[in-house]
C-alpha cells in the first residue's frame, strides 16, 4: 500500500522490484499476502492520520489473513520510528526513507532488526530493481532525492535529507529501459526539479537533462515541482523548442502576498512570479501551468488572501491545488504567532477551490468544437460505455480527464479527439482520427481495443 506523493509511489516500485528478484510475487488481495508493505506519509496532519489509519488496517490481516510480517517504511517511519515501535508492536519492521531498497535483505534475514531507520542520503539508480506499477504507457522518472531548501512549513528535508541529484547519463540509461518496456509518458519528479545538478560534479542543469532525455523513444516528458525560485531563459528555451517536453509545467507558487512568501522562506516576492508567469506564458504558447497554494499559514490576515484571491483570478491557472496549513513540529512555520482559526482556514480554501472551479469550467468550454490529442487509459471505471484518456495538458491521478463516448481506441495509444462537452474538470469527445495499428510503437497489454457507442457523459 503506497501512500502520498509519487516519490512515494518510485520507492514502492524500487521495493517491487527488489522483492520480485528475491522470488516474491505480488498478490491484489491483502488477505492473500504473507507480507504486506505500507509506505507511509508524514507531509501534514491528515497524511500523518491516512498513514496510521493504513497501518491498523493491515495489521488486521495478521489476524484474519494469511500476513506473517507487516513492514512500515517511509516518511512516517523515518519521522516517528521510535514511538511507532512502542505504539505499534503488530508492526514488524520500520523502514525509514533511505532504507526501502534493503527490503529483500531485512526479510531474508533470520534475524532483522526491528527498525532500519538510517540518515536519509540514498537514492535508487538505473540498475536498481524496479517494478512499475503504473499502466505500461506510463512511469513516473524521479531525478533526485532530498531537498537544500528551507520552507517554513515544510518538513521533508528533515524526513528526506538533502537534495542528491542522479547524473544525466543514470537517469538517461533509466529512462530508456522504460521506453523499452513501452512507457511513453515520462513524469519527471523531485522534491525540487529545477534544483536538479546543482549537487553533481560540474553542475549540470535540468535544461541538459531534458536535452539528452528527449532522445529517448517516448512521447511526452512532464515537468513536475519545478521550483520557482531558479527559472533560466535556458530552460524556458528547451520547453518552447522540444516537442517531446509536454507544455505542462507543475510549479508550486504557495502564496501571492510578500510577507507570506517571506514568512515562508520561498525566496521570492510576488513580482518575481508574476514576472516569470508572463515569461513562461509568452514563450512557451499553450503552456497548461499547475500550482499550489497555501491558505491559513500563521500570520495570514484578510489582506493577505485578498492579495491570493485577486492573483488566481488574474493568473487563471489551468490546474490549481490548495492545501490547508497544518502546524507541524519541527518545521519553522510551527514556531510563528498568530496562528489562523481552523475555520477561517477551511473557508479561505473553500473560497479558493470555488473560484478555481469557476476558472476551469470557462477554459474547458474554450475547447469544445476543437481537436486534441489524447493518450487513451482504458475504459472508465464509471462505465463500460466510455473510455477514458488524457491530452497533453493533464497528467495521471491530479488532474482531469478525456471521456470518449464515441470511437475505437487502444489503451496506451494516442488519438485525435474532437471535443463535444466540457465540464468542471473532464472534456468529452469523440475519436476522429486514429493511428494505422500497423504503425503502433507499442501494442495495449493492459486491454483489448474497445469499441464505443454514443454515450452522454455522468458528469
Amino acid at each position: 500500500m503506497t501512500l502520498g506523493c509519487p516519490k512515494n509511489r518510485v520507492d514502492s516500485e524500487v521495493m517491487l522490484g527488489t522483492l520480485k528478484q528475491r522470488g516474491y510475487q505480488l498478490v491484489q488481495d491483502p488477505a492473500a499476502a504473507e507480507v504486506i508493505v505500507v509506505n507511509t506519509c508524514a507531509f501534514i496532519g491528515p497524511a500523518k492520520q491516512e498513514s496510521v489509519d493504513s497501518i491498523l488496517e493491515m495489521a488486521e490481516y495478521k489476524k484474519s489473513g494469511a500476513c506473517s510480517t507487516l513492514v512500515v517504511t517511509g516518511c512516517l517511519s523515518q519521522r516517528y520510528g521510535g514511538e511507532l515501535s512502542q505504539e505499534m508492536p503488530e508492526v514488524d519492521h520500520f523502514l525509514g526513507t533511505s532504507a526501502y531498497a534493503q527490503i529483500g535483505d531485512l526479510l531474508a534475514a533470520e534475524a532483522s532488526p526491528r527498525q532500519v531507520i538510517p540518515d536519509p542520503d540514498y537514492i535508487h539508480n538505473a540498475s536498481t530493481p524496479r517494478e512499475n506499477s503504473m499502466p505500461s504507457y506510463t512511469a513516473y522518472l524521479k531525478v533526485s532525492e532530498g531537498c537544500d531548501n528551507a520552507c517554513a512549513f515544510c518538513i521533508i528535508p528533515k524526513l528526506r535529507g538533502g537534495q542528491r541529484s542522479r547524473t544525466i547519463a543514470d537517469v538517461v540509461a533509466e529512462a530508456e529501459r522504460l521506453a523499452d518496456q513501452g512507457v511513453q509518458e515520462l513524469n519527471l519528479v523531485a522534491q525540487d526539479l529545477t534544483a536538479y545538478g546543482h549537487d553533481l560534479p560540474g553542475k549540470p542543469k535540468l535544461q541538459d537533462l531534458l536535452k539528452e532525455l528527449v532522445k529517448v523513444d517516448v512521447r511526452w516528458i512532464r515537468l513536475h515541482y519545478a521550483y520557482p525560485r531558479v527559472f533560466p531563459d535556458e530552460l524556458i528555451e528547451v520547453m518552447a523548442t522540444e516537442k517531446k517536453i509536454a507544455k505542462y509545467l507543475d510549479m508550486p507558487i504557495q502564496h501571492a502576498s510578500d510577507k507570506l512568501l517571506m514568512s515562508m522562506k520561498r525566496g521570492r516576492n510576488s513580482q518575481f512570479l508574476t514576472d516569470l508567469l508572463v515569461k513562461l506564458r509568452a514563450r512557451v504558447p499553450g503552456l497548461v501551468m499547475r500550482t499550489s497554494m497555501i491558505v491559513g499559514l500563521p500570520g495570514e490576515t484578510e489582506e493577505d488572501f485578498e492579495l491570493l484571491k485577486e492573483f488566481v483570478k488574474t493568473q487563471r491557472f489551468e490546474r490549481l491545488g490548495v492545501f490547508q496549513y497544518s502546524d507541524e513540529e519541527g518545521t519553522a512555520a510551527f514556531d510563528l504567532p498568530n496562528k489562523v482559526p481552523q475555520k477561517t482556514i477551511e473557508r479561505r480554501w473553500r473560497e479558493i477551490m470555488a473560484i478555481q472551479k469557476r476558472i476551469n469550467r470557462e477554459q474547458n468550454k474554450k475547447l469544445v468544437g476543437k481537436r486534441i490529442e489524447v493518450l487513451v487509459e482504458g475504459p472508465s471505471p464509471e462505465t463500460e460505455h466510455l473510455l477514458v484518456g488524457r491530452h497533453e495538458g493533464q497528467a495521471p491521478e491530479i488532474d482531469g480527464q478525456v471521456y470518449i463516448n464515441d470511437g475505437l481506441a487502444y489503451p496506451g495509444e494516442f488519438v485525435t479527439i474532437e471535443v463535444t462537452e466540457a465540464h468542471d474538470y473532464d472534456l468529452v469527445g469523440r475519436v476522429v482520427e486514429r493511428p494505422d495499428p500497423k504503425q503502433r510503437k507499442h501494442k495495449a497489454r493492459d486491454a483489448a481495443p474497445t469499441a464505443m457507442a454514443t454515450w452522454t457523459s455522468p458528469r
